[in-house]
Formats: C-alpha cells, sequence, structure tokens
C-alpha cells in the first residue's frame, strides 16, 4: 500500500480539475480533456468526456467522496447494494467494476466511476406514474431485505433529531432571541416523534434508498431510475415513499393509496408504518438544518444556500417545526 494510499484529504481544495481528470485516466481511460462539473454538493462529481477515436467521444461520470464522511466500509455497502440491485434487473445506475474494485484512490482522494445515464425528474402527478414508482421502489425493499448495512447508518431519532438540535445550539447558529424559543420547541417536537415511534412499535428495519425525493429519480421512457444511494440506510420501508407526498392530507393521501397500489404488487407495507410519516418529515427537516451547518466551511455551500444562516432563515425554520408539531398530533393518513 502507497503512501498515497495511506493519506487522504480532509477537504476538496486540491481537488482541481487536473486531479480529477489525473484520477479517470488512472484507471486507463484515455480522457478528452473535456469536464463539467455536475450539480454535487456533498460530494463532487463531473462527467468527464473520454476520446474513443474516429472523431468520437464518450462520457463516464467520476463521483469523488467527501473527505472523512463515510469509511470505505461503508462506502463498498453502497456499492454493493447497486450491484445487488442491478443483479435483480432494478434499475440503479450502479458502480463500474474494474479488475474487481469500485472504489479507488488518487491524489488523496476516493472514488468511483459510474456510466452516464440521461432522464428526466420526474412530474409524479398521475396515478400511473406513482403506480409505477410504488413498484419501482417494492422491488428495491425486496433486495433489501435479504440483510442489513453493518457501516451505514440507522434511521433514528438520537442521530436525526436530538444531535443536530445540539449542534445548533452548541454552534451559534441559532440567534440569541430564538434561543429559547428553539430549545421549547425541540423539547416538545422530539416527545411527540418519540410517541409516534410508540405508537408505530416495531418494525422491520430494511436497507433503503435512504433519500428518495423526485431529484433523486430520473425518467426516461423506459420508466424511472435511481443515480445516487449515497444516502442509503438502514430503517422502515415507509421512508422510501413518504418524500414522493406533496400537498394537503387529501391530496397526500391519494398519493399514497397510489404508491401503495403499485408497492404492493411486490411488496407489503406494515401500515403500522403510517404513524411515522409525519415524525420522519420533522426529523428530516432538523437533520437537514444541521447539515447545512455543518458544511457551511465549505466554500460551495455559502454560493449554493445562499438564504442559509440568516434570521430569516432560522426564524422560518421555527415556524416550520411548530407546524410539524401540529401535524404531529393529527390523525394517521388511512389508506
Amino acid at each position: 500500500m502507497t503512501e498515497e494510499i495511506l493519506e487522504l484529504a480532509h477537504d476538496y481544495t486540491e481537488l482541481t480539475p487536473e486531479t480529477v481528470l489525473s484520477a479517470v485516466e488512472s484507471l486507463g481511460y484515455e480522457t478528452s480533456g473535456r469536464m463539467l462539473a455536475l450539480n454535487s454538493y456533498e460530494n463532487r462529481v463531473y462527467r468527464c468526456d473520454l476520446e474513443q477515436g474516429d472523431d468520437q467521444s464518450t462520457a463516464i461520470i467520476a463521483k469523488f467522496y467527501r473527505p472523512d464522511r463515510w469509511s470505505d466500509a461503508a462506502i463498498d455497502e453502497e456499492h454493493r447494494f447497486a450491484l445487488e440491485l442491478i443483479e435483480s434487473e432494478i434499475p440503479v445506475v450502479a458502480p463500474i467494476v474494474i479488475e474487481g474494485d469500485t472504489l479507488f484512490r488518487h491524489g488523496g482522494y476516493r472514488f468511483s466511476i459510474y456510466p452516464l445515464r440521461g432522464g428526466r425528474w420526474p412530474d409524479l402527478e398521475t396515478r400511473d406514474d406513482l403506480n409505477w414508482m410504488g413498484r419501482f421502489i417494492a422491488r428495491i425493499h425486496n433486495v433489501g431485505r435479504t440483510s442489513s448495512f453493518q457501516h451505514r447508518h440507522q434511521i433514528e431519532i438520537q442521530r436525526m433529531g436530538f444531535q443536530p438540535a445540539a449542534y445548533l445550539q452548541e454552534n451559534g447558529f441559532i440567534p440569541d432571541y430564538l434561543q429559547l424559543a428553539y430549545q421549547t420547541l425541540v423539547d416538545d417536537l422530539l416527545a411527540e416523534i418519540q410517541a409516534a415511534f410508540d405508537r408505530c412499535g416495531s418494525y422491520q428495519s430494511i436497507r433503503l434508498h435512504g433519500d428518495c425525493h423526485r431529484s433523486n429519480v430520473l425518467w426516461t421512457e423506459d420508466g424511472p431510475h435511481f443515480v445516487d444511494l449515497d444516502d442509503c440506510c438502514n430503517g422502515p420501508a415507509i421512508q422510501d415513499l413518504w418524500m414522493l407526498l406533496s400537498g394537503v392530507r387529501q391530496e397526500m393521501t391519494e398519493q399514497l393509496c397510489d404508491l401503495l397500489e403499485g408497492y404492493e404488487e411486490f411488496a407489503e407495507l406494515d401500515l403500522k408504518e403510517l404513524h411515522l410519516i409525519e415524525a420522519l418529515r420533522s426529523l428530516r427537516m432538523m437533520h437537514y438544518a444541521a447539515w447545512l451547518a455543518k458544511r457551511w466551511n465549505d466554500s460551495a455551500f455559502p454560493l449554493a444556500f445562499p438564504w442559509f444562516n440568516t434570521t430569516q432563515y432560522w426564524e422560518q425554520h421555527v415556524l416550520e417545526l411548530r407546524e410539524q408539531l401540529s401535524r404531529l398530533n393529527e390523525p394517521v393518513l388511512v389508506v
């Protein structure tokens, strides 16, 4: 093992275009020198054009993992899950296997290579589209149920609720005049979240996509496919369904019915998990705010999220958490 492999970078400072292209070429690809940074903040993702001869070119995707976020074992589990899905003929974009490996190192960075796949973000406004998504997610869950992640996150209140709230307060992100209101609200909210989990009771924790929203799905004439499993984790199946719901209660009920109509062609959802929808939404909101805060020293984040860490943002955040407290006291969706 070389010194370069042992010494990993701690930020993206040295990830220059030259480093990106050199990393791709270290795997035997011949690049054209053309590359395009894609819309990704947690990692750095690039489209790299390749020379094919005869005036033809193609492209691959190079994904450079955020330093210090995931262990090699956790990334390996992500890759293995994607490859398992491919083996089951489930449309996801899996890393390219090169001489038995999917995770590589170059210039102090860990990276993987993916095929380029196109598509559009789905509208999910019709019953047929929601049925299709339900079938798609159920097939993923059937593979996910066959084993568990050992090195990746679990959906849990401590990690997604208590710890994010503590981080925001301990690091001075919550304005002084909102501190008391925020702490009181968070205490009440976390108690209601715990109550929702108690009402649900025990559930089967399976391998999930984990971040199943429309921006992580691309749609072609052949249907949907996922392009990102970076947040795959263990948790309840409903985690991969609730983010596809939007609008008022009646609209969400109709959307959920359409999703489940497709889902239950391949798998069965334990309806007790419906108690978790608003609890999981609340945890995601708290976790997202802390995620932005933890990344605020990364120069890409203030440019991409200029509205974050303003008094207006924190006032709105508190208001949204209050709305969640109210939602947690409403009856569960009925399907």
